[in-house]
């Protein structure tokens, strides 16, 4: 037991040391965007493209082709939450909202159904080695970072549960930063949850 324990953390840091410096910028930014989007700083937005334009690249090259794509979507994402955002607080309407029973549904569904086609397409047009964890993880973040800017509550229950799955993912990976990151992500997602829930509450006062 002390041996394979020892091993894993040599591979781990082994895995560290070698991270490249395209790893590094998008853990950094990308730690820093989740950091501020959690304290609905606006500069999230800006932030985020850098670190989605790093991951994009760094997820084609490990063959996690589903989280590469996630990632040009998250670019585009980025740019309509800035402008959401910026266009509400300009309008001065509350800034954090709930989903409604119906909301619930459509997640669930949408996922589900995004999960399959994608774990489907990787599976007969890509030589992912794990398709369909590389496919319902893309689903997941896909709907999760819509709800994130449209600023619905429950984009961070969406990001617990995805970071979740992502951290033994990336380690399977070899991604150690990155499989830090996301713990990292879990935990600041759990706070950010709680912090925009907190928010809600406040709004309905």
């Amino acid at each position: 037991m002390i041996l394979c324990e020892t091993t894993f953390w040599r591979l781990f840091w082994n895995q560290l040391v070698e991270t490249s410096a395209l790893e590094w910028t998008g853990t950094i930014t990308g730690f820093l965007c989740v950091y501020l989007a959690a304290k609905q700083h606006i500069l999230n937005w800006p932030v985020s493209i850098i670190s989605v334009a790093a991951y994009a690249v760094l997820f084609y090259d490990y063959r996690l082709y589903g989280d590469a794509v996630l990632q040009l979507y998250f670019l585009s994402t980025a740019v309509y939450g800035w402008y959401y955002w910026i266009k509400r607080k300009e309008q001065h309407k509350k800034p954090v909202v709930s989903l409604h029973t119906e909301g619930y549904v459509m997640v669930v569904v949408s996922i589900a159904i995004l999960s399959y086609i994608l774990g489907l397409f990787l599976d007969h047009y890509t030589n992912s080695d794990v398709p369909y964890i590389d496919g319902a993880c893309t689903a997941i973040s896909f709907v999760a970072q819509f709800l994130m800017t449209r600023k619905v509550m429950q984009n961070w229950i969406l990001w617990i549960i995805v970071d979740a799955c992502y951290v033994p993912l990336y380690l399977y990976k070899q991604l150690a930063l990155t499989a830090v990151l996301y713990l990292l992500f879990l935990f600041i997602a759990t706070i950010g949850f709680i912090d925009w829930r907190r928010s809600w509450k406040t709004q309905k006062i």
